[in-house]
């Protein structure tokens, strides 16, 4: 059977307990839904919301029904919408679960249940190992009972919330027009986006027609990720075209945001997931309380944790995933995932929110532009005072998880002393006790850091590279810049090694 992986199941559609299919959803739906009333929590509110996938509707509905045959009220959301939606309503109406049918920037033929509990945030250990065994123990037949959708108001309530956030972080000040070029890349985020921006007061949209409409196929990119070569082509060629001041990129369930930026020459860039999620930790933290918290992972670049304590804020750092960023600790008030995932307001939403951070972004360009800066004259301005941070991700995919186990345990038996001309020193995070015990390796050496883990979701092993070095001031960047580059290609060239010995 299908296993409870980052927060909940994801798999292809097909029949048989190890697909995505209606009797699976049915049977995760009956096995929470004991699982809840074992802990007093029967009878309370439970949200399902959904995308627009194949599949979606149809699983959607089997949930509710499920619920509400348990004895569970039930909202179910009216229409294909982002998955931060539904992780807001949770919240929101105290409900005790949330379910949202996605499978978020998985192919076309996958779908997924993702999970949150009461609260609002994604399902954690041992939760879940407790709901399988719930779902195992199911029998048929599962009564259902019918459900009509509901909550429209609940998206108001969420665009309400999401506008006001310029006002509620960026704070009083100047703010110029820009222009935005978006994407949802096929998915349910297009209509949601630009209603925000509306409200938050970005009038100037211009979207890519060709991905602007929900389509489950996504027949204008292999994989459906903002983070896959050639996947924002499009988005880059109309911010280059119209003159955007910054070009966004939503996944498909909207949960995660990409950000790309107008350089000297007019030629659009598109953001790692570590600049963007550095630079609106420090536009939030230029409002936020003293010794508040802001959390990242232990893939992502370290950039944050130097950032933090200079801007009088607390540092954290956890597992990959928001069901362990949600819960880094009191007083959080951001938190990132080098993957393109922002939490921008947990109060509201206690995970990745790419609406959020895509309104947010737009701000923090608009008060630069006031100013006549960009967000890369704020890039340059933290390689002088923290040194140049330069990252990659290499991602290598394999034929299953088997093989991305089996590259893993060489590299434990017989860790290199040296990697690129290197000398480095391996912490094998499966041997760690405690909350940061993963199946991870990592390399360090005196300027480089590299860490390799398997996907959660995917057949994958991923690779997270960064070099750091030092630059005196603004005139040293350029050799810093080439310096690290080279060292960063010496890196990528080791993680290619590895898929070949896959």
């Amino acid at each position: 059977m299908l296993r409870f992986g980052t927060a909940g199941l994801r798999g292809p559609l097909r029949e048989g307990s190890d697909g995505m299919n209606v009797t699976t959803v049915g049977r995760a739906s009956a096995g929470i839904a004991d699982w809840l009333r074992d802990r007093c929590l029967g009878g309370g509110r439970v949200i399902v919301g959904r995308d627009a996938r194949h599949g979606s509707a149809e699983f959607a509905t089997a949930t509710a029904e499920i619920f509400a045959a348990a004895g569970f009220p039930v909202t179910l959301l009216p229409e294909p919408l982002p998955t931060p939606v539904t992780a807001f309503a949770v919240r929101e109406l105290g409900a005790v679960a949330g379910v949202q049918i996605t499978a978020s920037h998985n192919p076309a033929t996958d779908n997924g249940y993702k999970v949150y509990l009461d609260g609002g945030a994604q399902l954690l250990a041992p939760a879940d190992t407790e709901i399988e065994s719930r779902i195992e123990a199911v029998t048929e037949p599962i009564a259902r009972t019918p459900v009509e959708s509901s909550g429209a108001d609940l998206v108001r309530r969420y665009l309400d919330r999401v506008s006001a956030l310029p006002k509620l972080i960026g704070g009083p000040g100047e703010r110029a027009d820009i222009r935005i070029a978006l994407t949802p890349l096929h998915g349910v985020g297009g209509e949601t986006a630009r209603a925000a921006l509306a409200a938050a007061g970005f009038t100037d949209v211009h979207v890519v027609d060709e991905q602007f409409a929900p389509d489950p196929d996504f027949p204008t990119v292999a994989f459906p990720n903002p983070e896959e070569p050639g996947a924002t082509d499009l988005l880059v060629a109309l911010a280059e075209r119209v003159g955007a001041d910054i070009a966004i990129a939503l996944d498909p369930d909207a949960d995660r945001c990409a950000v790309g930026v107008p350089e000297a020459d007019g030629k659009v860039r598109m953001l790692r997931g570590d600049e963007t999620g550095v630079l609106l930790a420090d536009c939030v933290l230029r409002t936020a309380p003293a010794d508040a918290l802001v959390a990242t992972t232990i893939v992502s670049s370290r950039l944050l944790s130097r950032l933090a304590p200079a801007r009088g804020a607390r540092f954290a750092e956890t597992l990959t995933g928001f069901k362990w960023l949600a819960r880094a600790g009191d007083g959080l008030v951001y938190a990132y995932e080098e993957a393109i995932g922002h939490c921008a307001d947990p109060a509201a939403v206690r995970d990745k929110d790419g609406i959020s951070a895509a309104v947010l972004a737009a701000d923090f360009v608009a008060r630069l532009k006031a100013g006549g800066r960009t967000l890369l004259d704020e890039l340059d301005d933290y390689a002088v005072e923290f040194g140049l941070h330069a990252g990659d991700q290499v991602s290598l995919r394999l034929p299953d998880q088997g093989a991305a186990a089996a590259v893993l345990d060489r590299l434990r038996s017989d860790p290199p002393a040296v990697i690129a001309g290197m000398p480095m020193q391996v912490t094998d995070l499966s041997a760690v006790r405690g909350r940061m015990r993963t199946d991870a390796l990592i390399f360090e050496g005196e300027s480089t850091r590299m860490v390799i883990r398997p996907s959660g979701t995917e057949p994958k092993l991923k690779c997270y590279l960064e070099v750091v070095r030092p630059v005196g001031v603004s005139s040293d960047l350029a050799a810093a810049r080439t310096t690290a580059a080279q060292q960063l290609s010496e890196l990528r060239a080791f993680c290619t090694t590895l898929e070949e010995q896959a």
